[in-house]
């Protein structure tokens, strides 16, 4: 399966995800970022490593809306991450009745992004460029 057997409004489609992704993204973690306040030291100790990952893939799937078919794993990667975070660590903490207001907005937020993702991914390109295609040489 070449690049031009993808439909473009399936290419738009995938460009309307990495916008979404982008923009939602600097949207939560840039003014963090910029505007330190008084909890910023606590705060970045805390989450520094994870707002850096994020903002990196913010930056990285504006890239996607250039490159949609070769920035996927980028979108492969969003869905895999929140679907770990609900099934080990929201899921969890539902069962044991410990949500916490915070947990719970992260969760509706990641449910939303594993409903709306696989809808948008053009699987059969994935499974033939990343599944059946023969790997690289080690050697």
């Amino acid at each position: 399966m070449s690049d031009d057997d993808v439909p473009v409004w399936r290419l738009y489609l995938l460009r309307a995800l990495y916008l979404m992704v982008s923009v939602g993204l600097a949207l939560s973690f840039w003014p963090a970022l910029l505007h330190h306040s008084d909890r910023w030291a606590l705060w970045a100790q805390r989450r520094g490593e994870m707002v850096a990952m994020l903002l990196a893939l913010s930056m990285l799937c504006v890239w996607g809306l250039r490159y949609p078919l070769q920035m996927l794993p980028l979108l492969i990667f969003e869905l895999v991450w929140k679907t770990v975070w609900i099934a080990a660590i929201a899921y969890p903490l539902w069962q044991h009745g410990a949500m916490t207001p915070g947990v719970e907005e992260s969760f509706y937020a990641c449910l939303a992004g594993i409903v709306i993702t696989p809808l948008v991914l053009p699987w059969r390109y994935i499974a033939h460029h990343y599944f059946r295609k023969p790997g690289q040489r080690w050697r």
